[in-house]
């Protein structure tokens, strides 16, 4: 069983990416679980953040063979501290205790869209660097995924390439 994580700031590409890495891999595909709890309504608290963390977790450990991961814990922590500067217990342990086998990091290097759900159109580079440290901080296996849709594929395929799946 090998599970794939999807990271990084808004509007970086994580589910383009992760459906094509899915669909590439015929694995299953665990799309974002915020949006569509957060459909209906742009307001939510420190308690709607734990819920979809739970919940997101939940989903994000399927028991199936290969598992593509659309988004995780270190998303919700970081965004936790952005939005309410501090991360909930239930999130920090989530994320503490997830587990997957390899994080592709998507760089906002392309144009942001926007979305009424998405905040932070200013700042990504620098939310960028705070989710390539914790990665580092905790010597977790991780590639970076920049520039065109091509080049994220290419780079996506070296990493499938190395886990022998392609």
């Amino acid at each position: 069983m090998l599970k794939f994580a999807f990271t990084g700031p808004e509007s970086s590409g994580k589910s383009t990416a992760s459906l094509w890495c899915s669909d590439r891999l015929s694995a299953q595909h665990i799309e974002e679980f915020a949006r569509a709890y957060l459909a209906n309504s742009l307001t939510y608290s420190k308690e709607d953040l734990d819920y979809i963390a739970l919940e997101q977790f939940k989903r994000n450990m399927q028991d199936a063979p290969l598992v593509v991961c659309d988004t995780e814990m270190l998303v919700m922590k970081i965004w936790s501290e952005e939005k309410y500067k501090k991360c909930s217990d239930q999130i920090r342990v989530l994320w503490e205790s997830q587990e997957f086998d390899h994080y592709f990091l998507c760089k906002p290097d392309i144009p942001w869209e926007e979305d009424p759900l998405r905040e932070n159109p200013k700042d990504r580079d620098r939310l960028f660097s705070i989710y390539e440290n914790q990665l580092k901080e905790l010597n977790l296996p991780y590639s970076i995924l920049l520039g065109s849709r091509h080049q994220r594929q290419k780079r996506m395929d070296e990493v499938l390439h190395n886990f022998s799946l392609l």
